[in-house]
Order: structure tokens, then C-alpha cells, then sequence
């Protein structure tokens, strides 16, 4: 394999054997280094080589997916929670895998762990001490807020620091060409339609759960709720092979499936949480550093799909 190649996605399927929206999930997480030429993804061949090599051993720091399993297998009525050691950085954006390794390359910086589970589960892994930063996209129907009304409930008697991340667009995802003539959240309502939800803890499950609440829709009378999927871009594949007519998610992992259309919803906020009392250490230093940064604002920008305006402001204190 020439080292300088350039691989679509479904070139390094086919070498690594996966599905390609596997590999669209490894690029997410930051395991896979990529690059765009337009709109287009491309993989350098030297880099799945490099992907290759790192898998054919497990390292004791490399513990990210084993506690986004232990974190996700748990149930939170049993009294026993799962032992966790190291920086735990908690949410599924691909902007948090950029911030580890500006994080680990920080003179005050320190490895991070990376714990992929959604919003909720990630406020009270941090009230019960098993992360040290929580991110969320949680919308409150009632106050119309996100984020601030989630952390005063979840860690109650922990004085919190809310960190503003990103401000990102929520839609529908919807197969090329919109022939159910979808529009809006009242499409819900239509017995013709079929969704394919979120997993439960989820930001993007809680935001349609809220609207269905406004709206008096009763989950049941929705076609496809109980059906669940863990991530973006699986839910946008699903529409676009014919395996549901909507599904909710942001704008730029639904552009990267090809046959779907994104109807814009709603601009949400996404935020990280971290205890108060963990702000003047220098980890923590160190992250609101980086976030203020210029070097990390660029990269970001490169990816697109994210407004930074407010990136590392604190916006609120519980």
C-alpha cells in the first residue's frame, strides 16, 4: 500500500473489514485520522496502517472504550458502580477527542480517558465522582433553557461551573428528496410516519421527548420510539437505506451519509460541567486554557459544522 494513498471511507472498509459507517465512527472518536477534499472524506493509507498497529495491542492507558462499556452496561439502582481511575472526559462530540490530545500535549495537561455516553448518564457518572467532566445538549421544555435546570437537579449540594463548548443544529433527518413532506416536530403526530430514536440519557432523545411532551403525544402512538440507535450517524444510515422516515440529530454528522436531507429544528448548546471545586487545579486549568485558544477554534472551524462564538465562556454557576 502506497504510504501517500488517499482512501475514501469505503476503501478503508474494505481493507479493515468493517462497515463504513464504522469507519465514519472511528474517524468521530478520533481513533482514525482524516482529512476533507471538499465535502469528501479521505484517509491517508499510512494512517489505517497506523490504526491497525495500535489495535493489535491493548495498552493500559488506552481505556476509552472499556469505560464507555462499563459506563453504559451499569444500571444506577444497583448499589455497586463501576471503579473507574484517571481524567475522565464524558460526551460523544468529536470536538472532546480534539480537546484530549490538546490536553495531553499541555505542559499543565494530563491523558484523558474518553467515556462515549450520552448527556444524562454523564451528569450523574459526575455527581457519583467516576468523571471529572461531564458535557451535555439538555433542553428543558418548561424554561426553554439548556443545560442549566439539568445540572441544579442532578448534582444537588455540588457547586458546578458550566462551560459553554459549541452551539450546534438539531433536525430531522429525512431520505433525499423529503417524500413524506416532513417539516416539523407536528409530523410526529402523522400515523404514516416511522422514527428511529435515540438511546434514553441521550441529548437528542431528552430534546424529543420534551417536544413530544409540549406537543400531548403519547410515545406509544409513534411509530418506531421503542426503536433505539447509539449514535448519529446510524441513525441517519437507517433513513437513508428505508429503515425509518425521520430521525433527530445534528447537521453535520447527517451530512456525512449520503441520501439524506436535514430539516433544521432547533440551534442547541453544548456545554461541559465540571465541580467547582476542581477548577483551580490545574487540569482544569489547563482545559480552559485550551478551549480559549486560537489553535483549537481553527482546527474546529476546519471541521466545520459547530458556531464557537461563546467557546469557553462560563455561562452559568449552580
Amino acid at each position: 500500500m502506497n504510504d501517500n494513498s488517499a482512501l475514501t471511507p469505503q476503501e478503508v472498509a474494505d481493507i479493515l473489514k468493517i462497515s463504513k459507517n464504522t469507519v465514519y465512527e472511528l474517524i468521530k472518536r478520533g481513533e482514525l485520522n482524516s482529512y476533507r477534499v471538499g465535502k469528501k472524506v479521505r484517509v491517508d493509507s499510512k494512517d489505517v496502517e497506523s490504526y491497525k498497529n495500535k489495535s493489535k495491542s491493548i495498552k493500559n492507558e488506552d481505556q476509552s472504550g472499556l469505560i464507555s462499556e462499563r459506563l453504559k452496561s451499569y444500571n444506577p439502582l444497583n448499589d455497586e458502580l463501576p471503579k473507574i481511575n484517571g481524567f475522565v472526559i464524558c460526551g460523544q462530540d468529536i470536538l472532546l477527542d480534539i480537546l484530549s490530545r490538546y490536553l495531553q500535549l499541555h505542559p499543565n495537561g494530563i491523558q484523558a480517558l474518553r467515556s462515549y455516553v450520552g448527556s444524562y448518564n454523564g451528569l450523574y457518572e459526575l455527581y457519583q465522582g467516576n468523571v471529572q467532566l461531564a458535557t451535555a445538549h439538555l433542553w428543558d421544555g418548561d424554561t426553554g433553557q439548556y443545560n442549566i435546570p439539568y445540572v441544579r437537579r442532578m448534582l444537588p449540594g455540588i457547586p458546578a461551573v458550566i462551560i459553554h463548548l459549541a452551539c450546534r443544529l438539531q433536525g430531522f433527518y429525512v431520505a433525499y428528496g423529503n417524500p413524506k413532506n416532513i417539516k416539523g416536530w407536528e409530523d410526529l403526530k402523522r400515523k404514516d410516519i416511522t422514527i428511529i430514536n435515540r438511546e434514553k440519557g441521550s441529548g437528542t432523545r431528552v430534546l424529543l421527548d420534551e417536544h413530544i411532551r409540549k406537543l400531548c403525544i403519547p410515545s406509544y402512538n409513534i411509530k418506531g420510539y421503542n426503536r433505539e440507535s447509539t449514535s448519529h450517524l446510524a441513525i441517519a444510515s437507517t433513513v437513508a437505506r428505508g429503515g425509518a422516515d425521520l430521525g433527530l440529530g445534528n447537521e453535520k454528522s447527517g451530512l456525512q451519509v449520503k441520501g439524506i436531507e436535514f430539516i433544521p429544528l432547533q440551534t442547541e448548546r453544548y456545554e461541559m460541567v465540571i465541580k467547582k471545586e476542581d477548577m483551580e487545579k490545574a487540569p482544569f486549568k489547563a482545559v480552559l486554557e485550551i478551549l480559549r485558544s486560537q489553535e483549537l477554534k481553527m482546527e474546529l472551524e476546519g471541521i466545520g459544522g459547530y458556531d464557537l462564538t461563546e467557546i469557553g465562556q462560563i455561562v452559568a454557576e449552580t
